[in-house]
Parts: C-alpha cells; sequence; structure tokens
C-alpha cells in the first residue's frame, strides 16, 4: 500500500472511530437498575426537580403534588392540586401544573393559583395532561380527555395547545387520539408529542411565531410489555426519552433506537435532576424512581 493510501486510511479512521464509539456508548449502564425513593401512592406523575435539590411530582387521584429530597423523603406540597398531571417552571420559577380539573394554572410563591387556561372557543378543555416551556415564555400542552366525564366533556377532539401573553390560547394540533408527552428538542425547532393509544411519537417543525410546521411519525414503540408513549424527556444532545411498553426507551435525533430500560413497573413520566443533572427520576403509578445516566439533561 502506497503513502497516499496510508494516508487516506489514517484519515478515513479518525472520521469513523469517534462514530463508532459514540453509538457504542450506553447511556444507561446495562447493570443498571431503577432504584425506588419513595412509595405507597395512588398514581404518581409529572416528576419536576428543583435546582435548589428536591423533586415534585402529582399523585393524581389524590389531588395532592408531593415534595421529596434527599434524606427527607416526601411531604405535602400543595393539596389540593386540581387533579394536577404535568408540572413546569415558568421564567419566573412560579409552577405550572396541568390540571386533570380541566385548567392550566400557576402557583405563585405564597401558593395561590392562578388560571392560565381553562376555556377553548367558550368551551371547557378537556384534561390538561403535560405542558412544557419555550423560551419565549410560551406555554405548550396537550389535553387529552383522560379526566373528564363524557357528561363533562365539551370539545370533540383532543388538542395540543400554546399559550402566550400576546396571543392568549391558540390550538395547533386536532388530530391526536390521545396526545400525551410534549417536549422541545434543544434548539427549539422540532416539538415532540406522544400518542398514547398508538404507542408512537409525532415530531413537528416549530415555526418562528410558535405556530407548527409539517409533522411526521418519528417512532414507534412496538412491544405487547405493559406501559405506554406517556411522559417525554430530552438530554442536552437532543435525544429523546420516553416512557413505552416495558419501561424507558432511547432515541437518537434521527429516531434511532439506542437503548430500551427494562422498569420494575411501568413508567408514567420522568424529569432530569439530581446535582450533576444526570439522574432520570421515574414516576410509576404507586412510586417513584431515579436512575442514573451518562448524559445531561435540559
Amino acid at each position: 500500500m502506497g503513502k497516499i493510501s496510508k494516508a487516506l486510511l489514517a484519515s478515513l479512521l479518525m472520521i469513523v472511530l469517534p462514530v463508532m464509539i459514540t453509538f457504542g456508548q450506553q447511556i444507561v449502564d446495562e447493570d443498571a437498575e431503577p432504584e425506588k425513593i419513595t412509595d405507597g401512592y395512588e398514581f404518581t406523575e409529572g416528576p419536576l426537580w428543583h435546582d435548589s435539590g428536591y423533586l415534585l411530582f402529582s399523585d393524581i387521584p389524590a389531588n395532592t403534588v408531593y415534595k421529596w429530597a434527599p434524606g427527607e423523603g416526601a411531604v405535602i406540597y400543595l393539596k389540593p392540586s386540581g387533579h394536577s398531571n404535568g408540572l413546569a417552571f415558568d421564567q419566573e420559577g412560579n409552577l405550572l401544573l396541568a390540571q386533570h380539573d380541566g385548567l392550566v394554572s400557576r402557583l405563585s410563591e405564597d401558593k395561590k393559583l392562578t388560571v392560565v387556561a381553562d376555556h377553548y372557543n367558550g368551551k371547557r378543555l378537556n384534561s390538561p395532561n403535560d405542558l412544557t416551556i419555550k423560551s419565549d415564555g410560551s406555554i405548550y400542552f396537550t389535553d387529552p380527555p383522560f379526566g373528564v366525564s363524557d357528561e363533562e366533556k365539551e370539545l370533540d377532539f383532543s388538542g395540543v395547545y400554546r399559550y402566550s401573553e400576546e396571543n392568549g390560547l391558540q390550538l395547533l394540533i386536532d388530530d391526536f387520539d390521545l396526545p400525551n408527552g410534549i417536549v422541545f428538542s434543544p434548539d427549539e425547532s422540532r416539538l415532540y408529542v406522544n400518542d398514547t393509544r398508538h404507542n408512537h411519537i409525532r415530531v413537528f417543525d416549530v415555526n418562528e411565531d410558535g405556530s407548527l410546521g409539517s409533522g411526521r411519525i418519528f417512532a414507534e414503540m412496538e412491544s405487547d410489555a405493559e406501559g405506554a408513549a406517556d411522559g417525554m424527556k430530552v438530554d442536552t444532545e437532543g435525544n429523546i426519552y420516553s416512557t413505552g411498553p416495558g419501561g424507558l426507551w432511547i432515541f437518537s435525533p434521527e429516531g434511532k433506537l439506542l437503548q430500551q430500560v427494562k422498569t420494575p413497573a411501568r413508567i408514567t413520566n420522568l424529569a432530569w435532576g439530581g446535582s450533576e443533572g444526570t439522574t432520570l427520576f421515574l414516576t410509576a403509578p404507586n412510586a417513584v424512581y431515579k436512575l442514573e445516566t451518562s448524559k445531561t439533561g435540559m
């Protein structure tokens, strides 16, 4: 082999080897098992880590938000909670709650709830389920009918909405069966939304005005195991983490399945947290778990 060929081979190896290493890297160690941190609940959801070192999560049937801190256990943070599900912090650090009682509300520091959205075109929202906050402060949320009775239901679709101070409540998508988990890509150019009925993730381009462009099926989670497409998060590299049949499913930004992690129970949602931001907190119907990863969450 001549000198030119050797140089070319060396160049190719420098390009290929890092790619092989990256795709070979395990995000969750194959021997790792989720560690139960608290239990005894009815149906936990909406975990949310606060930078000062504690976790909030909803217990929907108990109409309660709990606060858990390492070494201290869990205590009641808010009751009643409007049967809250998803939780998020706004730009000012106030807690936002997606409530099965048909509202999205904001909780002030003195624990007073203010309604952000509760009606669309004069009709009651179904049961806001999960939400994510864009860097401009606008709120994106899903509204399936999980928590509304047939008698109370006023909308004949399950929507994905955007709320902003400038434009109020805007319907973005109305063709989902059961929209659920919702999260932005790190650069906010994409919005991912789970559909629980079909166990798949759809992805939409985000326009400059906050509206959504074309959408497509991003990934499908086909399995007979217990669990469903529910909560979802991303890491700083754009990998997508979703609950699904059998546990946790992890996809690359291109939709390639990177890893599946079996969990002791069906998981309903997840949140990044911990001192380094590399811990995933997983809610299950009657317990909350934590799982260490090699990535950093958004």
